[in-house]
Parts: C-alpha cells; sequence; structure tokens
C-alpha cells in the first residue's frame, strides 16, 4: 500500500509510501549474482516503457543503532541523475524502519527534471546474504516529488531478532547491513507517465484544450473532440464554419454556438464550457445530469447540422464526408429474380457479441442468409415461393467512416439491457475493399486508418465517455478526458480499449479470488476511421483565415469587454452613480412622483433617471457640461438640485447646488450620505438675458419651484409638462392661468388641479386659496385636467403627445375610461403587467401582455383579453400558472373576485406559482354552459389492449354513461352499438387494476374524479356471459404492487386447462409470438393484498377452480413505459 503523507515530525518533505510485500520465493543474492537478481525484484510493468539504464548500488551500513533519526547513503548516478538512500534507522513517526529513494542533486534540482524509475531496495545480512528483506514500487521524480519509497520497510523488533524467519541469525547483525538498491530509468514517451496531474495545464503540454464536464456531458465532450479535430469538418471552406451565422448571432442557434465553441477550443488557454451548446439545444438541468447514448447524439447532431446547412454552401458537406451507398438485396437461387434497395447509410453498426475483431464484425455484416423451408420469398406471382439468399452489400464507403460498436445488447436471461464486455480488436489500419460489391469502383485504395476511439468506462447504468484522437496524419494520438488533454501510446488505444479480461504485466489474464477471469469495464465503443487516399484533404491545416471573420469579431468585442469589466472593477473604488432627471425624462414619466430610480433608463422606459458612472473627483462642472452635451444645450443654462427623500416615502427636489467646482464626491457626502448614489434634478433656466446669461431665481426668495403634471383625459394619459417659478402668496388659480399661458389653451378653457402629495394622496386644490395656505413648497407636484367638455372639444395639442404614445397606457390598456386624475393614480398604484399565454402551446404564439389593475374584476379580465383576442369573452377559460410554466388551476368564474386574489391567492399553496402570467384557452362553447359538463378522459380499445387511444369526452353533469358512449363514437368515428355491438365502460384507479364496470344508467355525477375510464367493445363471445364468469386481469412486472398498463376484462370457462385459456388470452390481448412467450400468469389473491404474493399458472391449472369472484388473473412482464413514465431517461432530443 502507498501512503503518499508527510511525516509530521520532519521539516523536508518526504514521502510516506507502506508497502507489504513478503519475499516470497525469490532466490537469494548468494545465491545468483546481483545482476540476475535484478530481473526478480523488477518484474515487468503493465505500462510496458522502454528501459533506457539499469544501475545497481548498495550501501554497507554500520552502528545501525548509532545513526542520527535521518541518514543518508552515499550518492550514486543512474541514468544521469544522482540519487542515493534515504534512510529512517528508527522509522518515520513509525514503529518500522523506513527506507526511500530520492534524487542526489545537492541543491535544487533543475526546473525541468523530471524522471520516471522503477525500483527495488534490497536489505541483506553481508554475512548470510540468504537473509533479505525487499520492496519494489516505480515512481515519477520531480523537484516537487523528490523522493519515494517505503514507510514501513520492516519492522524494528524484528531485525534484530537473533532468529530471522528460521534462519537462525538475525537481519541486522552486529548493528551491520547492506542495502542494494537497483534502479531502473524507464523512457516517458507519453510525458504523462505516472503523472499525478496536478498543476497539469493541457494546452500548454499538448496544444490543445479540452472540455468542462457539466454533469454528465463527457458523452457529448467525446463526440466534440472527435468533430472538432476532424479539421475538414470544422474548415470555413468545407462544413460547420461555413454554415451563415452573422445574421442570427443568438446563443439559441445551435450551428453558432457550434462555431462559438470550436472557435474557443482553437483560442483558448483553458478548458472551454460548452454551456452555450447545449442551452442551444434546449436542454436544461436534466438532460445535463442524464447522461445519454453517443451514437444517438451523433446521428441526432449530423441531423441538425443538415438542416442548419439547407440552401447554403455547405449543403452537401456533411453527405460527402460521412455518407456512402448500401444495397440490400435478395436474390432468388433457382430463377432469375433480384429485389434490390440502394441506400445512404452515415455509420455501421457492428455486432461485437460473437464476434473477435472487425474484419469478423464486418464480415458478419455482409455474411448471407438463405431463405428456404417455411421462410422461403415470395418472387411475385410469375415464381410464387422461391429459395433465395438476403443479405447486404457496400456499394461504397465515406471518407470518414464511423463504426458504432454494439457493446449493449439485450440479455434473455436477464431480460434487460447489459453490457457486453469481452474482448473485441480493432486495428490501426484496415482495407475496406473485401467488403465491397464487385461492381462497386474500386479505382481507389480503400484503405483507411484509425482517427478516434470513444471509450465507454462502466455499465448500463453509471459510465464515464473519453477519447483517444489523432489530429494529424502521422503523429500522436492523444487522450481527451473532459477538460484534460494527454499523449497516448498505441497500446492505451488499442490494447487497452479491447475489452476482455485484465492483463498482467507478463499478458496472462488477472484472476479473481474464484479464478475466475476480470474483465475490464472499459472498452472501445465507437470507432472513427479516415481513408488514407483522402486523409491529407480530411486533416488539411486550418488558419485564423479558415474562421468566419464575424466570429472572430465578436469574440474580440466580448474579449474588450471582459476586459473593460475587470477593469472597472479593479477601478470601481475610484468611482460612483449618479442618476439625473432632465426635462427630457420628466415629459416622458407617466408614473407617481417624478420618475422611477431602480429601472434603466432605454426606449421601453424613457422617464426613467438616467444613469451616469463617473469618476468621483469629477466636479459638478464636468457633469453639468456632459449632460449640457446630450441635451444640445450651453452647460451655464443648468443647475443641479440635489434630491431628498421626504418622509412620506417620495423623492423630490431640495435645493439647488451653486457650487460648481465641488467634487461629486463631496456633494453626495454632503446631501446624500444615506444613499450609496447620489441623485439630481438638471434644471434648465427659463429667463435668459439679452447676452445670454442664466437668470435664476434667487434661493431666499418667496418664490416656490412647482412641477405640473397633465392627465389628458381623452387619451388617458399622465405626463410631465415642466416646471414654473411663483410666488407663495399667489392662489390656486394663478396656478391654472400659468398653465393656460404655458401650453397655449384658449383662456376660457377650465381645468382642475390637484396635488400628488403622494401616490395614495392625491387632494384636489382651491381656487381662492393661497399656494402658502395649501402647504405647498419646492419640488411639490400639481396635476390638473380639462374639464370633460373641454377635452372633448379642444383640437391643441400637447408638448409631450409623442412620448405619451411610446411610454403610457392608452385608453384600451387600461380597459375603461377613468374620469378624472385620482382614478387614473389609482390605476396606476394597483397597476400589473400580466402575461398571457395559450393553454395549448402554439410555437407561432408566443402569448402577449396587458397593463391591467390589480382590481380588474373577472369579467372585465375576460372583455379585455377578448377583445385583445378578437373572441367573445364568454368563451374564455383562463388558468394560473406554475413556476414551471405548466398550467395550474383552472380560475373560477366569480365576478367578486379580483385579478390581485386571482394572482395571489391567499394561501400557502401558491408558493409554487407565478404572480404575473396567466394561460387562457379559447372554448367552443360559452364558460357557463362548459360548467354545466364534466371533462372525463376515455381509453378507448380498438381491437385489442395494444392499440389504445385516449379521448377528452364532454358529458353533461346530469347525463349518464349512455350520454359518455355517444359521444365517444362521434368522436372517434365508431359504428354504434346497433350495428357493432355494446361497449361497457369501467374505472381505473391509480393502480392499474378495474374499480367498478359502469352501467349504461350510471349518472355523470357519480363517475369518480379520480379515476380513468376505460371503454370497448364487448368481445362477441362474452356478451350473454354472467358477470360472475369474468375475472379482473392487470399487467405487473415481477411485483404485484408494482402494476402498469391497463386492465381488462376476461371470461373464464369452467373446466379449461390454463394451455387453452392462454391461446384465448393471446387473442384478446394481442400480443403475439415470442412477446407473449415471455409473459407470466398468475393468481392474485385479493385478501394477499397490500403485499400480494402471485400465484404462478402452469398448463395443466385450471383457473376456475383456482380463483374467486374477487380475485386477479395478473400477467407479468416487462413495463416498456416505466423510464418515461418515472421521469426517467427519454429519448435524446437537439433543439
Amino acid at each position: 500500500m502507498l501512503d503518499t503523507g508527510e511525516s509530521e515530525n520532519e521539516k523536508d518533505d518526504v514521502a510516506i509510501i507502506t508497502l507489504d510485500q513478503s519475499n516470497g520465493d525469490l532466490e537469494t543474492p548468494s545465491e545468483k549474482p546481483l545482476e540476475v537478481m535484478k530481473e526478480a525484484v523488477l518484474p515487468p510493468l503493465l505500462e510496458q516503457p522502454r528501459i533506457l539504464s539499469d544501475t545497481i548500488n548498495t550501501w554497507e551500513i554500520k552502528d545501525w543503532r548509532k545513526l542520527p533519526r535521518r541518514t543518508r547513503g552515499p550518492v550514486f548516478e543512474a541514468g544521469g541523475f544522482p540519487w542515493r538512500i534515504l534512510m529512517f534507522p528508527t522509522g518515520n513517526s513509525v514503529d518500522q524502519a523506513s527506507f526511500y529513494l530520492e534524487h542526489g542533486f545537492t541543491d535544487k534540482p533543475p526546473d525541468d527534471f523530471v524522471c520516471c524509475v522503477q525500483f527495488a531496495l534490497v536489505l541483506w545480512n553481508p554475512k548470510d546474504p540468504t537473509i533479505y528483506h525487499f520492496h519494489t514500487a516505480h515512481h515519477r521524480f520531480t523537484g516537487e516529488e523528490g523522493d519515494w519509497g517505503f514507510t514501513r520497510f520492516v519492522e524494528l523488533r524484528k531485525l534484530f531478532h537473533n532468529n530471522w524467519e528460521g534462519h537462525g541469525r538475525p537481519l541486522v547483525e552486529n548493528d551491520e547491513a547492506n542495502m542494494t538498491a537497483y534502479v531502473r530509468i524507464v523512457e516517458d514517451e507519453t510525458g504523462v507517465l505516472w503523472h499525478n496531474f496536478h498543476n497539469y495545464d493541457s494546452k500548454k503540454e499538448t496544444g490543445f484544450a479540452g472540455l468542462k464536464n457539466q454533469g454528465a456531458t463527457c458523452y457529448l465532450n467525446s463526440l466534440l473532440q472527435s468533430l472538432y479535430l476532424t479539421n475538414a469538418f470544422r474548415k470555413a471552406s468545407a462544413a460547420v464554419y461555413q454554415i451563415p451565422t452573422q445574421d442570427e448571432e443568438t446563443l439559441e442557434n445551435s450551428a453558432y454556438t457550434l462555431q462559438r465553441l470550436f472557435y474557443q477550443l482553437q483560442i483558448s488557454s483553458n478548458a472551454v464550457s460548452t454551456n452555450e451548446l447545449t442551452k442551444s439545444f434546449g436542454w436544461d438541468t436534466k438532460q445535463i445530469f442524464e447522461q445519454q447514448d453517443v451514437q444517438e447524439l451523433s446521428r441526432k447532431l449530423m441531423e441538425r447540422l443538415e438542416e442548419k446547412m439547407k440552401g447554403t454552401q455547405a449543403e452537401n458537406v456533411l453527405p460527402q464526408l460521412f455518407s456512402a451507398k448500401v444495397r440490400t438485396y435478395i436474390e432468388c437461387i433457382h430463377v432469375d429474380y433480384v429485389s434490390s434497395r440502394v441506400e445512404d447509410f452515415w455509420d455501421i453498426q457492428l455486432n461485437v457479441q460473437g464476434t473477435k475483431n472487425l474484419e469478423q464484425s464486418l464480415a458478419d455484416y455482409i455474411s448471407v442468409e438463405t431463405m428456404d423451408g417455411d421462410n422461403k420469398y415470395y418472387a411475385g406471382d410469375e415464381y410464387k415461393l422461391q429459395d433465395a439468399n438476403k443479405g447486404v452489400i457496400f456499394e461504397s464507403f465515406p471518407d470518414i467512416l464511423n463504426l458504432q460498436l454494439k457493446r449493449f445488447e439485450y440479455n434473455i436471461e436477464a431480460d434487460a439491457m447489459t453490457k457486453v464486455n469481452s474482448r473485441y480488436e480493432f486495428p490501426e489500419t484496415f482495407d475496406a475493399t473485401p467488403y465491397l460489391s464487385n461492381d462497386a469502383d474500386k479505382s481507389e485504395s480503400y484503405i483507411y486508418q484509425l482517427h478516434s476511439v470513444l471509450v465507454h468506462a462502466g455499465d448500463l447504468n453509471a459510465g464515464h465517455y473519453y477519447a483517444f484522437i489523432r489530429p494529424t496524419i502521422d503523429g500522436w494520438f492523444y487522450r481527451y478526458d473532459d477538460d484534460r488533454v494527454n499523449k497516448a501510446t498505441m497500446r492505451e488505444v488499442l490494447e487497452e480499449n479491447y475489452g476482455g479480461p485484465y492483463l498482467t504485466a507478463d499478458g496472462k489474464p488477472e484472476l479473481d479470488k474464484y479464478g475466475k477471469p476480470i474483465l475490464r469495464t472499459s472498452s472501445a465503443y465507437m470507432l472513427v476511421y479516415i481513408r488514407q487516399s483522402r486523409a491529407e484533404k480530411i486533416l488539411l491545416p486550418l488558419t485564423v483565415d479558415d474562421t468566419p471573420s464575424h466570429l472572430q469579431k465578436r469574440f474580440e468585442a466580448e474579449a474588450a469587454e471582459r476586459e473593460a469589466r475587470r477593469k472597472e472593477r479593479e477601478e470601481s473604488h475610484l468611482y460612483m452613480n449618479v442618476k439625473v432627471i432632465t426635462q427630457n425624462t420628466f415629459r416622458a414619466f407617466g408614473g407617481t412622483d417624478l420618475t422611477v430610480w431602480d429601472v434603466p433608463a432605454n426606449e421601453e422606459n424613457p422617464g426613467a433617471a438616467k444613469l451616469y458612472r463617473v469618476l468621483r473627483q469629477s466636479t459638478l462642472q464636468q457633469l453639468t457640461e456632459k449632460i449640457g452635451a446630450e441635451l444640445d444645450m450651453d452647460p451655464k443654462l443648468l443647475r443641479f438640485w440635489n434630491m431628498v427623500n421626504r418622509q412620506n416615502k417620495t423623492t423630490r427636489p431640495d435645493q439647488p447646488l451653486q457650487e460648481r467646482d465641488a467634487t461629486l464626491e463631496a456633494v453626495h457626502q454632503k446631501t446624500a450620505m444615506r444613499s450609496t448614489e447620489l441623485r439630481l434634478w438638471a434644471e434648465v433656466c427659463q429667463d435668459v438675458s439679452e447676452d445670454g446669461e442664466p437668470k435664476w431665481p434667487g434661493p431666499h426668495g418667496d418664490l416656490i419651484c412647482i412641477f405640473f403634471k397633465h392627465f389628458d383625459y381623452e387619451q388617458q394619459t399622465l405626463s410631465g409638462v415642466g416646471h414654473v417659478y411663483i410666488s407663495r402668496e399667489k392662489k390656486v388659480e394663478d396656478l391654472g392661468s400659468l398653465i393656460i399661458s404655458k401650453l397655449n389653451w384658449p383662456k376660457e378653457t377650465q381645468i382642475s388641479l390637484f396635488e400628488e402629495i403622494k401616490p395614495q394622496m392625491i387632494e384636489p386644490l382651491k381656487a381662492k386659496q393661497t399656494l402658502k395656505a395649501a402647504e405647498l413648497q419646492d419640488g411639490d407636484i400639481v396635476c390638473f385636467q380639462k374639464a370633460p367638455s373641454d377635452s372633448a372639444t379642444d383640437n391643441s395639442t400637447d408638448a409631450s403627445t409623442e412620448a405619451n404614445q411610446k411610454s403610457l397606457s392608452s385608453r384600451s390598456t387600461i380597459g375603461s375610461t377613468l374620469e378624472d386624475v385620482r382614478s387614473f393614480y389609482d390605476f396606476l398604484i394597483h397597476k400589473k403587467t400580466v402575461t398571457f399565454l395559450p393553454w395549448v402551446k402554439q410555437p407561432d404564439n408566443p402569448g402577449f401582455r396587458l397593463e391591467l389593475s390589480s382590481k380588474t374584476t373577472y369579467e372585465q379580465l375576460a372583455a379585455r383579453v377578448g377583445e385583445k383576442l378578437d373572441i367573445r369573452p364568454t368563451h374564455l377559460k383562463f388558468y394560473t400558472v406554475l413556476n414551471n410554466g405548466n398550467p395550474k388551476n383552472p380560475v373560477k368564474r366569480i365576478n367578486t373576485q379580483v385579478l390581485h386574489n386571482i394572482l395571489q391567492p391567499s394561501t400557502f399553496a401558491n408558493t409554487n406559482q407565478k404572480t404575473d402570467s396567466l394561460m387562457y384557452e379559447v372554448l367552443d362553447m360559452s364558460l357557463a354552459e362548459l360548467e354545466t359538463k364534466k371533462l372525463l378522459k376515455v381509453t378507448w380499445w380498438s381491437d385489442d389492449i395494444t392499440k389504445e387511444e385516449t379521448f377528452d369526452v364532454l358529458a353533461p353533469k346530469n347525463g349518464s354513461v349512455s350520454d359518455i358512449i355517444a359521444i365517444l363514437i362521434k368522436k372517434a368515428g365508431l359504428e354504434n352499438e346497433l350495428e357493432a355491438g355494446a361497449i361497457r365502460v369501467y374505472e381505473v384507479t391509480s393502480h392499474n387494476k378495474i374499480h367498478r364496470s359502469l352501467s349504461h344508467e350510471t349518472s355523470v355525477s357519480n363517475i369518480n374524479d379520480y379515476v380513468k375510464l376505460v371503454a370497448e367493445r364487448v368481445p362477441e363471445d362474452e356478451r350473454d356471459e354472467k358477470q360472475t364468469d369474468f375475472i379482473s386481469t392487470f399487467h405487473f412486472e415481477k411485483d404485484p404492487a408494482k402494476s402498469h398498463g391497463i386492465p381488462f376484462y376476461f371470461r373464464i370457462m369452467e373446466g379449461e386447462k390454463f394451455s387453452e385459456t392462454k391461446k384465448r388470452l393471446e387473442q384478446r390481448i394481442g400480443i403475439k409470438g415470442k412477446a407473449f412467450e415471455k409473459i407470466k400468469f398468475a393468481v392474485v389473491k385479493k385478501q394477499s393484498f397490500p403485499n400480494p404474493k402471485p400465484q404462478y399458472l402452469t398448463d395443466d391449472d385450471i383457473i376456475w377452480e383456482k380463483t374467486a369472484s374477487e380475485d386477479f388473473l395478473g400477467l407479468d412482464h416487462v413495463d416498456k413505459h416505466r423510464q418515461l413514465r418515472n421521469g426517467g431517461q427519454q429519448e435524446l432530443f437537439l433543439k
């Protein structure tokens, strides 16, 4: 056993290694020279590296018990490097003597020092060489790991014992012993022999980058590396890089993400992530952590890329590289008649079971089957039944030949898929000519050379994929194991992936404790060969010019963006955030207060405060100049006010900032210490002198700054208008005059004024009251609206109408006309944007959004959605939505129920419900009528139980089973009961057993909500029988508690042996041949539940005698739908 820990009492690094190994039958040093003994203590290595040198050195140890605790032997040379023995005579923190081999450099070894060594240390008595003890090990010596050996070399209590293993004298006699070191230097041809891969850099060592494993995506990584290193598959003039993606540079485009991945593998110094690619496939966490079949993935990926290449210059590239022709034929032996079909193939699936190597598998693939006897071929009306030869033959092979090895086969005895671990050899090169038809074009060589070996390690249920790939025609193979890439020997590529038993260093099978060979669990699963005559074209070199230019530019831009973000992070302490309101943002704003601070300013939110990332030491003047340039305005006509949070939770201007040379950090510390950002209002001067100088109102006068908002009754919009300075002694009616004059409205226009104290408090202002009496101050907001008569007749244009149309709700958005500004503010407070999605998902219908009040009633909600869809609101049904996007519950049609209660019900059960989404269903009838009906899912068996179809049946709640049958006959297109026979309906429980049979008179309202209904035509031989002649039958797999499928009634006959009963059962259930033979039948007693025990039937049993009226007949067979039903592995898909 090897232990690489360190001694707690030693300052220097010493590898502590424990290896318990007996001397065995080794011949002693006295019986053979030391040179001969070397072969015994240095056995063949499994890796079979080339031996560079062997060195033998003996250290004569004297005065053992007087030696220091840490003693080193003399330096000797081996393989051009200095070595010595490190000894702990009293043990390295253990009760055994410790010996190590270490490099003998006086100082630090060279930086590039690496030496792979197999060594043995033999301790022996110089007076009697037959007394000895040894251990063997191998190690990769480096500057970081400069010693290796045996902490528990030999027990101290035995060293000086007078009778060492029956020899009559001690191993260490008179404190003297010899230590002989056998040092074998071996070649490290791959650079990773015995490497621990700590701090290993794949790109630096090999020039290739690996791929990160997201969870269980090693199979994907292996395939991607194989395709990436098939240069013709990647090259711009050939395949993937030629797909035009410059107009669809979206991460949802799988062709684009594959191009990005390949480009990153070219330029990246580190392992590359496949996240973008898998997301473009439409995979989520389930697919990421669920290992799939690499062969299926290969085919799916080729299909997807072919679709992407249609209509482009690369349309025929993939078939030219990967596809060829195979002919399937049937040729009559005695008459001149041949039937054949030529098809394309992209890969060949070869048998592993029953074959020894690739050549045998290919020969087996084209082997001829003789059709004779009962299996004669029907050669048409002229020749009738004839003896014939049936087979396949290749008409051509592709440039890149994909061979899928069938390592997973169905095991009849286990009744399950199992992995085939038998030995299966494949060559480095092979000639495919013998497998071509006589008519094939053989003018060019069909010799293929190995390019990739995709390996599966593990079994059916769990495993790991990696690949061995040769990127160049005659270079090295490399092992691509997720994020690690390293050189590999041909032995690793071939021998270690043949499967079969593990072999010892001398080539013999390794056996377990029972004497049986231990089979490898890792073996080749997919092979890729390249046609030698086309190899230069397929593995042609790639340059930067082969990468699409738009891809390069995108990565350069992303790199620059990352660098900018990095620099910003490093310099973030030098910057601060400043948010600014301008006259433009105020005019575009249609909400409460002066702006919104927590959303970005963009086209969707033109009224939001604009964010500036500025240096803390920049001045207020510099910010003024920046904003002036944006507004195309002289900076001296701008001044800033600091914004403060009032106690009523509004944010308003407080006072103008006069010191323009003050730094923004100083302003922030002085005015907004509790906030992480500085908030400002940029005021535009309204009074300018003749020479263009601003005339700002004095800071200590009786003038106050009031903001105006206009509620447009006709447009149902709210918008900022501007601000004015007015004396506190003026009256509210003077404000009205200012507004009318500012907007150029007729003097006789009647308007109403309100103060927006806070969103929930909109108070009307009295015309004769002074502003001082109305308690108006700097930063207050006055909202005005025309009287309804003026609104209807006025034709003037509001200065901010265009901005309103972009950012605010129209009347159709609100859903009903709001009479005054107070009701509009109430709408704003309760406004909620709701996404409406179709109940049945439609690719071309992503849904729509509406802005509604959370006070909207059910009827108003239906009216709004009906108006949007141009559908009668009575024919709509709504559902709440789960967080995973699936429908949750139908919304009850209660007019007192409002939108808030629908989206956020006051119950603990809504934690997994979306609070901003609803689904809608368009009904064929009104919802009121629908509520008089009951939706039932009815499974119809047409001919036998293998043919079933489920229908949604809307039956009247006050109806009967007869109504269900009538609707089913119409929906399924069935013949009526008078013409084709009676139909019976029965309930099936969630445990897949019959609950009860329903008479035609059974009321629909009495049908259980938690069962499913099954309907079938009563078989002719059962129509006149009594109910006691039937037994309830169900399906299960091994354990009757694990039921599956749909149960059914079956007639039993008195005195009938089960051998005859089975014939009727075969006809009844429609399962034929071998599949039926696999079914086992058992009686399951009703009284044995809930722990049922099956009583399996033989052909001589009579089921009539073995069952009571409530017992079951069970069919024991595999549930083919188990995995899908339980959420197990589903079919691989690429979006």
